[in-house]
């Protein structure tokens, strides 16, 4: 939606939480504060609007398609007066309700008499019903104030909008026209009166007791009359992701789950160039367009839903690749993304170059087609070209843009894991080069575990990064989770991580202590690291991502007491979020009577967010299937944390899988392929 996006927290943008504002627009390069902010979204449409539902034009209020606001303004007055808001809040990903009350008469008491409920839509309608409580019958004036400048996403952001273009007549509401740019809203019932002039449109409503009057907004773009829903409607929600479910003795695990589910749904966007592929865009309202590194991440998490969402998104990166000669040859083009205060901005593209041939060895385990994996794995190849090309003399992997020569740990983890996993795809596939990546990740492996490891009284610590003549940055951050992260390998197995065993259990130490957990999820930066900031998007906020990487990767390799720790706070800052997961939230300590402090800049939904949600839960069962050879096998977390959990609905070998797992931790397959065998 969101071709040049403004910069933001997390994306090369400026860190530290951005104050909200009460009205005009933000300063330069300061984004608007949105986490108060009621969002609806089924791209390409967005709705933004306050607590209240009136839509004023401040900041990012307003109706959204592809980028462009098609309404700014959409005021309602009954009798004369604006209603009194008493709630506004999300009902799903994709709609949400305003309820407010109107008094009126003056001698009537302090009981309001109508209520008005306004059912808003991100397909770009809106409901609006009045109904009467009052002992008699009731005639009153209802007017729709409408305005909009259509701006695009990025300058309302940038606090540079126009002003609200010139209105007129059109059907039964107002149209607006600027260059290419069309809006119509129309109203049914019409009204029984508009003034192009002021953009309001009328009604006289009469309403008996207990009586209700609705009025429907369709708010459409360009000059065919088609409505928002017309292009959503395009992006239709895989089927596994309707039918998945979870359930538990914890009633959050379904709230989770459900809304995890409905959150990725809702960010699902086609290629247009293969409109059969739909991938996740990074998140609403920032990163409403392709993420590279987001939506394949987002994708890796989903896998127990799909394969087809991991296939279709490798298929859309893969036409990105790029071409020509080395050095450029098969790395996939990224923004970059703000490090922090103490590292240059990194590469995404690098990222989602490395990450590719891991989707696909993985989507491969949990049962994506030989024949989809075939056409695929030359674009995997091209990728671990690029990284052959990439690494140095010295094994490492130096991100290119600011900061060259730097080699970050993080980095260094998701090349080790492409080398890996990509041998044992070149090698389960008949292609040649798996022997050299697998020397390639020793080489890498080895030389990490010596010249990464920052010794101190304190046990030690991974480095964040080693600048170009060899220094350790030793910052400790959520970053580091990632050297947690090695892989699924053939029968159920893990890759080997960077980290040897003394080392792991050093940083599963780190990672659990309360310098890094902050009791709602793992902190971006060590609380005790020059430049911690709780609202720092990459120095101290909980970015739930990481959070659950670090889950994962703590389980797998067998810290499951620091795992379950981190895995109760993000649930329990679930449940203050209202099961919808932001994308980063304060890292401030979690205390018996506090809540967790919401981030101003965080997207929400994310899709990384709502992934990790799955991936959250799914860590509780622990499957790990392996379709080529036929098994699946289960690892669920013994101390069973959350009490007995079940989840149905997921996809392993292209069919129905479902498992639970007890109130004792033992898991049981309930539901599976026919070919496939328990494993251990």
């Amino acid at each position: 939606m969101v071709s040049n996006p403004p910069p933001r927290a997390g994306a090369g943008g400026t860190p530290g939480p951005v104050p909200p504002r009460l009205s005009g627009p933000p300063p330069p390069g300061e984004l608007p504060a949105v986490h108060a902010a009621v969002i609806c979204v089924a791209l390409p449409g967005l709705v933004v609007s306050p607590e209240h539902g009136q839509l004023t034009g401040r900041g990012l209020e307003g109706f959204y398609q592809h980028g462009r606001r098609l309404l700014s303004r959409c005021q309602l007055r009954v009798a004369g007066r604006d209603p009194i808001s008493v709630q506004g809040r999300s009902i799903s990903a994709d709609r949400a309700r305003f309820l407010s009350v109107v008094r009126t008469s003056a001698g009537g008491g302090p009981d309001p008499e109508l209520c008005v409920e306004r059912l808003r839509h991100a397909d770009g309608t809106e409901r609006i019903t009045l109904t009467s409580y009052a002992g008699r019958p009731v005639r009153v004036p209802v007017e729709i104030a409408l305005g909009t400048d259509l701006a695009d996403l990025g300058r309302v952001a940038a606090g540079r909008a126009g002003p609200e273009l010139p209105a007129s007549v059109h059907d039964s509401g107002m149209r607006w026209t600027s260059g290419n740019a069309h809006c119509a809203v129309t109203a049914q019932p019409p009204p029984a009166d508009a003034l192009a002039s002021a953009g309001v449109l009328r009604w006289m409503v009469e309403l008996v007791p207990g009586g209700s009057y609705t009025i429907q907004l369709s708010i459409t773009s360009g000059t065919s009359g088609r409505p928002v829903r017309a292009a959503g409607q395009a992006v239709s929600p895989l089927p596994s992701l309707q039918v998945a479910r979870a359930e538990g003795d914890d009633p959050r695990v379904a709230a989770l789950w459900q809304h995890s589910i409905d959150d990725l749904r809702a960010l699902l966007i086609r290629d247009p160039a293969s409109p059969a592929d739909l991938h996740a865009a990074g998140g609403v309202p920032w990163r409403c367009g392709v993420a590279p590194a987001e939506s394949i991440w987002a994708a890796r998490m989903a896998l127990p839903l799909s394969t087809r969402l991991a296939a279709a998104t490798l298929r859309t990166l893969a036409r990105t690749q790029l071409g020509g000669s080395a050095p450029e040859l098969g790395r996939i083009p990224g923004p970059l993304r703000d490090a922090g205060p103490f590292l240059p901005p990194g590469c995404t593209g690098v990222e989602a170059t490395l990450a590719f041939p891991v989707l696909l060895a993985e989507a491969r385990r949990w049962g994506l087609a030989e024949s989809e994996v075939a056409a695929l794995l030359p674009a995997a190849e091209r990728c671990l070209h690029w990284l052959g090309a990439a690494l140095g003399d010295d094994g490492y992997l130096a991100e290119p843009g600011p900061g060259a020569g730097l080699v970050r740990a993080e980095t260094q983890a998701h090349a080790h894991r492409a080398a890996l996993l990509g041998a044992e795809l070149l090698r389960e596939c008949g292609r040649p080069g798996a022997d050299t990546w697998l020397a390639r990740a020793k080489t890498l492996r080895d030389r990490f575990r010596a010249e990464f490891w920052v010794d101190d009284l304190g046990g030690g610590r991974p480095a964040a990064a080693r600048t170009a003549d060899g220094r350790p940055v030793p910052l400790l951050g959520a970053g580091a989770a990632h050297l947690l992260d090695t892989g699924l390998l053939g029968g159920g197995r893990l890759a080997p991580g960077l980290l040897d065993k003394a080392q792991t259990e050093q940083l599963a130490r780190l990672l659990g202590g309360p310098a890094m957990d902050s009791g709602w999820g793992l902190r971006g930066l060590a609380v005790k690291e020059p430049g911690y900031n709780p609202f720092g998007h990459r120095a101290g906020a909980v970015r739930v991502h990481e959070s659950a990487v670090a889950v994962a990767g703590l389980a797998g390799a067998g810290h499951e007491k620091e795992a379950v720790a981190l895995l109760r706070g993000v649930l329990a800052a679930a449940e203050a979020f209202g099961h919808r997961l932001p994308e980063m939230y304060a890292g401030e300590q979690r205390t018996a009577d506090s809540v967790p402090v919401p981030h101003p800049a965080a997207c929400r939904p994310a899709a990384v967010a709502a992934a990790a949600g799955i991936h959250l839960l799914a860590t509780l069962v622990g499957v790990r299937p392996d379709t080529p050879a036929g098994s699946v096998a289960l690892h669920p977390l013994r101390s069973a944390p959350l009490g007995a959990i079940r989840l149905a609905g997921l996809s392993v070998a292209g069919e129905p899988f479902a498992v639970r797992v007890s109130r004792l931790g033992v898991g049981m397959v309930e539901q599976a392929a026919e070919r496939l065998q328990l494993g251990g």
